[in-house]
């Protein structure tokens, strides 16, 4: 059933982000429309601009869809935040479920099949990454195996011992860190970075499988706090 859901999906979690209209899921899945906006650009400024595209362009209208996904995150707070707020917009006016998908996911499925383990990496800034350990599972496809961190790249490169790839964004702030990893293949960035047709095929596997969110408590995943939260906290523990 996944194969016949036609998904609204957003993704909102680096400077680069994407919507699309997918069909189907990651397996038999087609991508109908898919905008791309350059990050020179806020997300804010583009988003509902780049629905409006998709939604014209694939000829599809608000009663034909199945459901809004929705990068969750780690990634960038700010286009965390637009993006939930645009899709929450969107769910509660369309009368529509709403899916999240884990950014890392998404960089996952750029690398499909996998006869190793697999690092997903976005740039945390802070001279961090956000991080994320996949291993092959049915068919190679990669199953993630730890929940998402923040840590110092040099520390993460550091304790990993086995043959790898690394993909994402985060691999390119650190080419020269994860590159000295013995044995470990590096997926460019251009290739591994979140694209919301990949967030529009999950989603629809997860509408298949009932997997959905209260779009009333659903909140993206940071990992970290925000530093308005630390400054905030650092001023409570003053008080």
């Amino acid at each position: 059933m996944a194969d016949s859901f036609l998904i609204l999906a957003i993704e909102t979690a680096t400077g680069c982000g994407s919507v699309a209209i997918t069909r189907g899921s990651a397996d038999h899945g087609q991508v109908l429309a898919e905008a791309l906006a350059q990050p020179e650009k806020t997300h804010s400024r583009q988003l509902l601009g780049s629905v409006d595209w998709v939604m014209q362009s694939s000829g599809v209208s608000w009663a034909d869809l199945d459901g809004v996904a929705l990068s969750l995150g780690p990634g960038s707070f700010t286009g965390l935040r637009i993006g939930m707020a645009a899709a929450k917009g969107i769910v509660f006016a369309a009368g529509l479920p709403l899916l999240g998908v884990s950014t890392f996911d998404a960089i996952a499925l750029s690398c499909p099949v996998i006869d190793r383990p697999l690092w997903c990496l976005l740039d945390a800034r802070k001279q961090e990454v956000y991080a994320c350990c996949y291993e092959p599972g049915k068919n190679g496809r990669p199953v993630a195996v730890n929940s998402p961190v923040a840590e110092r790249p040099e520390l993460l490169a550091a304790r990993i011992n086995t043959p790898v790839f690394f993909a994402g964004p985060g691999v390119d702030a650190y080419a020269r860190c994860f590159a000295a990893v013995s044995g470990a293949i590096l997926v460019p960035a251009a290739l591994s970075s979140p694209r919301a047709s990949r967030t529009g095929f999950l989603g629809a596997e997860q509408l298949a499988a009932g997997s959905t969110l209260d779009p009333a408590t659903a909140v993206p995943l940071y990992v970290r706090a925000s530093d308005a939260e630390i400054n905030l906290s650092k001023q409570r523990h003053k008080g």
